[in-house]
C-alpha cells in the first residue's frame, strides 16, 4: 500500500511539473474586437462611407416626420371645428401617412443594418489576417477575441491596429 501511495504522489508530482513547464511555453494573446471596430482606419473609413450612402435618405425620413408631426398638431388644434366627417377623414389621412412613415423608417433601418453588417464583416476578416499574421509571427499558440476576463499583458491590441492601420 505504501508503494501505490507514493507511486501515486509521484504521477501527481510529475504532471504538477509538467503542465507547469508547458504553461510557461504557451503564449496566449488576446484582440479586442470592439476596439478594432472602433480605432481601425478601415472601420472608420467603412462608417464614413455607409453614412454618405445612407444621409439623404435619413435627412429625408426626418423630413417626413417633421411634417407627420406639424400635421397632426395641426389636425388637433382644428378637429374641434371640423365637422364629424371632415375629422374621420383627415385622421384616416394621418393614420396612412404614420404606416407609411413607419413602414419606410422600418426598412430604412433593415438596409442600414445590413449594410453595417457587410462592412463590419469585411473589416473583421482584414482584422483576422492581421491577427493571424501577429499570432504567426510572434509564436502565438493561442489568441482570443472575446473573453470574460484578460489579463491586460496578454491584451495584443494594440499590434493589430497598429499592423492593420499600416495596410492600404
Amino acid at each position: 500500500m505504501n508503494r501505490t501511495i507514493q507511486f501515486l504522489l509521484t504521477s501527481v508530482i510529475s504532471l504538477l511539473l509538467c503542465g507547469a513547464a508547458f504553461a510557461q511555453d504557451f503564449k496566449i494573446g488576446f484582440v479586442n474586437t470592439d476596439r478594432v471596430f472602433r480605432e481601425a482606419n478601415t472601420a472608420k473609413v467603412a462608417q464614413t462611407k455607409l453614412e454618405q450612402e445612407f444621409s439623404k435618405r435619413e435627412k429625408d425620413l426626418a423630413g417626413q416626420g417633421d411634417s407627420l408631426k406639424a400635421m397632426s398638431d395641426k389636425f388637433e388644434r382644428e378637429a374641434p371645428t371640423l365637422s364629424e366627417s371632415q375629422r374621420a377623414s383627415r385622421q384616416k389621412q394621418l393614420v396612412d401617412q404614420d404606416r407609411d412613415f413607419q413602414r419606410k423608417r422600418r426598412e430604412f433601418q433593415e438596409d442600414l443594418n445590413a449594410r453595417k453588417n457587410e462592412e463590419l464583416q469585411a473589416v473583421l476578416e482584414r482584422a483576422n489576417r492581421i491577427v493571424k499574421q501577429v499570432a504567426e509571427t510572434e509564436k502565438y499558440d493561442l489568441v482570443l477575441q472575446e473573453a470574460v476576463y484578460i489579463n491586460p499583458k496578454h491584451d495584443i491590441t494594440d499590434k493589430v491596429l497598429k499592423a492593420l492601420n499600416a495596410q492600404r
